[in-house]
């Protein structure tokens, strides 16, 4: 694939870092607090008409909560008019009825609600605060009343498949349809959980892809670019799925303070939309146009005949070189591209390649 761009499809956008959760997994170490120079109503506007430059993608609003945000009707509003598909990405534990038929009301077309578990004292340990099942249940609920299209995402923390069997069999009684499967990123405050072992973690993807290759439902790993590989090895295909990794490519996020970032999980700047456009960031950043070279991939991944569809987690690939003590959330690093960290190789990929590029 040689070097260039294409309109993004998906934004999310940290409009907040503020959150009534304490998520054990939390890559911004959302809180109590917001930056001093979290980007203003107006600031949050400008950026819209900013995205709407480079195309019509689907923005996602997203936090901590983006719920606490209190201009988030206005962001959404504006950003309809625009005519940008907006979303937004939650706990659902601010969710009720009244504000489901708001954000409706204001053009809202998604929302993502976090379920991590059938059981609510799992849920609720994870999540770090008591209710946060009930309501993320309930959220769910309010959001089809008030027509709002409803998808379940699922933050994976143990190998076996039945756990999350049990939520998308739940979240299927619920009549919700679309299941994103987080696979964690070891940032933030989750540094250190969720699957450690990489066989364990390609095992339970390959189940994944079997027990859901066929029905009515669409259930997608995510921040597991490998499954592209393990489809394909398989012959299981799915046009829904598109690329592994869309890091820079087709996706990126906004963090509160206008810094612009491959994806969440990879804290380095792109450029600040208080000094330069989206649309000059995304069509011209040198981040985001390395991201887009795979001949400029490193290690085993830049070796692989899946690099094409699958291109390894960058996030993964630059945690693999920093301190492990280092905080994640203190700040966006500046890239530095006389290093390999994001563009070596996937160090959660077990598969060794035989050398044959696709």
């Amino acid at each position: 694939m040689n070097a260039g761009y294409n309109p993004p499809r998906l934004i999310s956008w940290n409009i907040t870092l503020r959150c009534p959760l304490k998520c054990a997994h939390c890559y911004v170490d959302a809180g109590n607090m917001d930056p001093d120079d979290i980007l203003s109503t107006n600031e949050a506007k400008a950026v819209i008409d900013g995205i709407k430059e480079t195309g019509d993608p689907v923005l996602i609003l997203s936090g901590g909560e983006p719920l606490l945000r209190e201009d988030i009707f206005d962001i959404v509003e504006y950003g309809n008019e625009c005519g940008l598909t907006m979303a937004i990405g939650t706990s659902g534990f601010l969710l009720d009825k009244k504000i489901a038929v708001k954000l409706k009301n204001c053009g809202l077309k998604a929302a993502a609600i976090s379920i991590d578990s059938v059981n609510p004292e799992v849920h609720d340990e994870f999540r770090g605060v008591r209710g946060a099942w009930d309501k993320a249940v309930a959220a769910v609920g309010h959001c089809h009343d008030a027509g709002i299209r409803v998808k379940i995402n699922m933050t994976v923390m143990q190998p076996e498949i039945e756990y999350i069997e049990d939520v998308i069999d739940m979240g299927t009684s619920m009549d919700v349809s679309d299941y994103h499967l987080f696979f964690p990123v070891h940032t933030g405050r989750g540094g250190k959980m969720g699957l450690q072992n990489p066989d364990d973690y390609e095992s339970l993807i390959q189940k994944v892809l079997f027990r859901y290759r066929d029905g009515d439902i669409s259930v997608r790993p995510t921040c597991a670019p490998q499954f592209r590989r393990i489809a394909d090895e398989s012959g299981l295909k799915d046009k829904g799925w598109g690329r592994g990794c869309i890091a820079g490519i087709s996706y990126c996020r906004i963090f509160a303070t206008g810094e612009v970032t491959p994806c969440p999980y990879l804290p380095v700047s792109a450029g600040s939309l208080r000094e330069t456009s989206f649309k000059d960031i995304w069509e011209h950043s040198v981040l985001f146009n390395s991201l887009r070279d795979q001949s400029q991939l490193k290690g085993k991944c830049g070796q692989c005949g899946y690099k094409t569809v699958c291109g390894g987690c960058r996030a993964r690939a630059y945690a693999r070189m920093q301190n492990p003590g280092a905080g994640w959330c203190d700040g966006l690093k500046m890239p530095d591209y006389d290093d390999t960290e994001i563009l070596g190789e996937d160090p959660w990929c077990p598969y060794e390649p035989d050398g044959v590029i696709l």
